[in-house]
């Protein structure tokens, strides 16, 4: 549900968003620019509230929310190195760490925070922020690409298992194992995710002609949609609704894809009434006896609705969700823009373009008054993280022996006395520290 937007997008047009990402449940839209970042709260159609924004940290290429909570993560590139985790009511930050290469992307639900760099992935145990496993030596990837269910009883991870084939290594967050690699594509990996419940998990690849839903956790094939024949594209976004029912992929095309997540085995066996109706069946059957590749090509099924932009080769990330009672297809791009769509759950077909806000106007909000009469010094808890050394090697939990981890330990700064954190929207988050020897 989330993207980082290219600076340069196709065209040399500069991008008005450095980054831009929809929260866990689709609630809430995070940007950020130059200047810093904004929160916007997506419950109506005609308005767009800013929940909050700040100015303090520029050049902001990574922010992400947690679900409605207060709770921000933040990557700016003056520090392209350090993640920092605040409580954006309070204007506190809770922690920050620094990690050995740039970090590319970050993924959270209610029991993990992930770390994405391009040759290893770190897990945090969001109540503390404690570090519980390194996933170090993957494939080099360097857009960051990877998936975190936001079911906080399992919280699957996926991310690229080859340099070279689309294969992607399923990883249990909660027990820490590996547990299957899914063959899902010939080519490289272009996007992946899971749906709300982490019971599947979609992919699409470079080519982007052809994108896969596969069951969790055994890894079976489920689904197979033709986004396209005529021209490979780059899959920049891909989201299921909440409900699982669609699955929605957006590219540098002017098209958003939505496609219906239901099987057509009774449909088609029933005896077809139109002139098409025969030839369908005709070409069902004539499947059987083609070469594989010609088969799966006809039994793929197509869109079952579509957005037409106004635009092309920008970068852009889409949803869906259901504002005021009704579904919606949104869209947020580079440019600036939220584009909110109308989606005929029933019949499909195109979908309305109903409204366009504009990202990057300015306005006061409540919650930013608020903040402007916060202390000038607000209480800051940081946090570092260092490369142990190559000369020996440590068992303490929370070292490596490898080069690529995190050095320190998490300490929390006072004891929890009412029990685990409860992240909900007035929650409170403990501050953490790591204190290297």
């Amino acid at each position: 549900m989330e993207a980082e937007a290219a600076d340069s997008p196709p065209g040399g047009v500069e991008a008005a968003l450095c980054c831009f990402s929809f929260n866990q449940d689709c609630t809430s839209l995070a940007i950020g620019t130059k200047a810093g970042y904004k929160l916007f709260s997506l419950s109506s159609v005609e308005q767009l509230d800013q929940v909050h924004g700040s100015n303090e940290i520029p050049d902001v290429y990574i922010v992400e929310r947690l679900f409605s909570s207060s709770l921000v993560v933040v990557v700016s590139h003056t520090k392209p190195r350090q993640m920092n985790v605040y409580h954006f009511k309070k204007g506190t930050e809770i922690c920050n760490y620094s990690y050995s290469s740039n970090i590319l992307s970050i993924r959270l639900n209610r029991q993990r925070l992930l770390v994405c760099l391009e040759e290893s992935i770190y897990i945090h145990n969001i109540k503390d922020m404690k570090l519980l496993k390194t996933i170090l030596d993957i494939p080099a990837n360097p857009t960051g690409l990877c998936a975190l269910s936001i079911n906080h009883s399992n919280s699957y991870v996926a991310y690229p298992g080859s340099l070279t084939t689309g294969e992607i290594v399923l990883y249990d967050g909660h027990s820490l194992k590996t547990v299957c690699t899914i063959a899902a594509h010939e080519g490289t990996l272009a996007a992946i995710t899971f749906n709300a419940s982490g019971s599947k998990l979609a992919s699409a690849s470079e080519k982007g002609t052809v994108i896969r839903v596969f069951s969790v956790p055994d890894g079976q094939k489920l689904y197979e949609f033709r986004r396209g024949m005529k021209r490979y594209v780059t899959i920049s976004s891909l989201v299921f609704s909440m409900d699982s029912q669609f699955l929605c992929a957006s590219s540098n095309t002017e098209t958003v894809h939505i496609f219906k997540l239901e099987h057509l085995t009774n449909s088609r066996s029933e005896e077809p009434s139109t002139w098409s109706g025969y030839m369908g069946k005709m070409f069902m059957a004539a499947s059987n006896y083609l070469p594989a590749q010609v088969s799966d090509m006809m039994n793929q099924d197509r869109a079952f609705a579509t957005g037409r932009l106004n635009f092309s080769g920008q970068r852009n990330i889409c949803t869906l969700s259901t504002i005021q009672k009704l579904p919606r297809l949104l869209v947020a791009s580079s440019d600036g823009h939220l584009y909110i769509y109308n989606l005929d759950p029933q019949d499909g077909g195109e979908c309305v373009l109903i409204k366009t806000h504009s990202l990057l106007g300015s306005g006061t909000t409540e919650e930013n008054k608020e903040n402007d009469l916060r202390p000038p010094l607000p209480q800051s808890y940081a946090a570092t993280v260092a490369r142990p050394s190559t000369s020996s090697a440590s068992t303490v939990p929370g070292y490596s022996e490898d080069g690529g981890a995190l050095r320190g330990e998490v300490i929390p700064e006072h004891e929890f006395a009412t029990g685990p954190v409860r992240l909900d929207d007035e929650n409170e988050f403990p501050p953490v520290s790591i204190r290297n020897p």
